[in-house]
């Protein structure tokens, strides 16, 4: 029993150390057993070459946060980023596959595209027949037939880079373009209801009804007493005519009448006093109420009683102010869209949370020298009399609710360098184009498009910064390779990160360096110093060899 023991522990002495060097050796345990059988078929085993040949984009942080780097690092707390591997960011169309899965993907069925070329990835103008790499590494993109070619105007963005940028479209549509324009206004009295109340004959004012401005008066109502000569002896011969029928005929007697009619209709006596002649068999009135024409608010009086008023003198003057104007002062560079009709907005400072809707009613046609504005009249209604005249207000005028639908889109959508205004066109999986506009009205947000897009095209709103930035690095690889052309039959650069090399050095004009030197150095130097003497020898470029060498002929200096 005991000699049984000494044998299975010499058989452990060897074994172990067997298996740990095998284990060291190979990597792994050689456990064929469990690791290459499943249910009595062999297990597949990982392609060591898989790994190998996947190659790295980028490394990103190992907690999901927006940090990203072009070579392994480490974060702040000492942990390594995680390694982000070209089949694991979402592929573009047109991208070409790994290399791993072109050799070991089957022929292509016929339902498949075909492939008419390859493209730089860099969008310089390179193309081949062929899958092969630029001096980067990076594998050329596959142009399929049906495909829209590039020709260097679009810009592609990983989906990834879109989604963390929040990239948004909009699709440029037709609509009616809001155009606010705003301006200081003024309410002024509708010229149309101004009436003047005044008199046709001499007269003297016995007694006035409205004896003060800003009284409201209805029509009909009287507004003062009045005794004038002239009028009474026209109201004499209207009597007179009515009564001598005797001895005359019918038509001389209804000549006559009319006659004396028409002298006081002459003389501006109000109808109703006339009417009061017919129907009056008594002696005639020598006063007459005069009664106010028209009803309105007094807004002037030049008159007091037991005045005496010439003929034509100005007594009131009354307005109607249920309707209001509001003269708005516009801008010269804003009076061209706006025409008659269109909708108004005022809001007074009187009333500063109230808004009175109107319309452009008339567009003077000068412009003030001064100010260089045009003056634009609104009319809006004033039922309850609030509005006054001469109160300011800040009025906002539509000027495009009449105009027909536009090509619009937002006006965040438009990069505007100042002399060129351009839009980016999304073509859908990353793909977009930046597309040279023209621009017309602005308002509500929008701008309108006049040339360079059609409806439905999809435009970036937001983070359009973005792929400009792309579109200009593209712009200027492309003017890189068009400003150094490779001359006809030079040799092409092996190594791409290689430094060119130096052209040998020519003596300046003048420098004298193509002659032998004949001067020698001074023995000594003024200060402390002291170098050894020079040989008199011509001057000869130093080899570019080891530059710590001594130049031939020459001491080597020692501290």
């Amino acid at each position: 029993m005991r000699k049984l023991a000494f044998v299975l522990a010499g058989l452990l002495t060897v074994l172990v150390p067997t298996a740990i060097g095998y284990r060291i050796g190979k990597g792994h345990w050689p456990l064929v057993s469990s690791s290459t059988m499943v249910d009595g078929a062999p297990m597949p085993q990982p392609d060591p070459m898989s790994t190998a040949s996947r190659r790295v984009l980028y490394w990103r942080d190992p907690d999901g946060k927006p940090a990203y780097a072009a070579s392994p690092t480490k974060t702040a707390d000492g942990r390594d980023f995680v390694a982000v591997y070209d089949h694991e960011e979402p592929p573009l169309r047109g991208d070409a596959p790994a290399a791993s899965e072109t050799t070991m993907s089957e022929a292509p069925s016929s339902g498949e595209r075909k492939i008419k070329f390859y493209r730089n990835p860099m969008g310089l103008p390179d193309t081949s027949p062929e899958p092969k790499k630029d001096w980067m590494g990076m594998d050329y993109i596959p142009v399929y037939e049906g495909e829209e070619e590039e020709d260097g105007s679009t810009v592609k963005v990983s989906l990834d880079k879109i989604q963390r940028a929040g990239v948004k479209s909009e699709p440029a549509e037709l609509r009616k373009l809001a155009r606010p324009v705003s301006a200081p206004g003024v309410a002024k009295i509708d010229e149309r209801t101004l009436r003047e109340i005044t008199l046709r004959a001499d007269a003297y004012i016995e007694k006035l009804y409205v004896a003060e401005m800003g009284k409201h008066v209805k029509a009909g109502e009287p507004l003062f007493r009045i005794y004038s000569p002239d009028i009474v002896k026209a109201e004499v011969d209207y009597k007179t005519a009515m009564r001598a029928t005797a001895g005359q005929s019918r038509s001389d007697a209804e000549k006559d009448l009319q006659g004396a009619a028409m002298r006081l209709e002459n003389l501006g006596v109000p109808e109703s006093v006339i009417k009061a002649l017919n129907a009056s068999k008594s002696a005639m009135p020598m006063k007459i109420d005069w009664p106010s024409p028209v009803s309105g608010v007094v807004i002037d009086k030049k008159v007091i009683e037991g005045q005496k008023v010439s003929a034509g003198a100005m007594l009131y003057q009354i307005a109607d102010l249920s309707s209001i104007w509001v003269i708005a002062d516009v801008a010269e560079q804003d009076i061209g869209p706006i025409k008659v009709g269109a909708p108004a907005t005022a809001v007074f400072r009187a009333f500063p949370n109230e808004k009175f809707e109107g319309k452009v009613t008339f567009i003077l046609h000068e412009l003030a020298m001064q100010t260089r504005t045009a003056k634009v009249r609104i009319e809006i209604a004033n039922p309850d009399h609030r509005i006054r005249h001469d109160m300011y207000a800040d009025v906002t005028i539509d000027s495009g609710s009449g105009d027909d639908q536009r090509l619009v889109v937002p006006v965040s959508a438009v990069l505007d360098t100042g002399t060129r205004q351009v839009v980016l066109v999304d073509k859908g999986e990353g793909r977009f184009e930046p597309r040279p506009v023209k621009l017309g009205f602005r308002g509500d947000g929008y701008v309108e498009v006049t040339e360079g897009l059609a409806a439905g095209d999809n435009v970036v709103t937001s983070a359009n910064f973005l792929i400009d930035a792309e579109s200009n690095l593209k712009a200027a690889l492309k003017g890189f390779t068009a400003d150094a052309p490779s001359p006809a039959g030079a040799t092409p650069m092996t190594d791409p990160m290689a430094a060119p090399m130096s052209e040998p050095m020519t003596p300046m004009e003048g420098s004298g360096t193509d002659k032998p030197m004949t001067e020698t150095a001074p023995k000594t130097m003024p200060d402390k110093m002291s170098a050894p003497p020079m040989a008199d020898q011509p001057m000869s470029e130093p080899p570019m060899s080891d530059p710590m060498k001594p130049v031939n002929g020459s001491a080597e200096v020692k501290p």
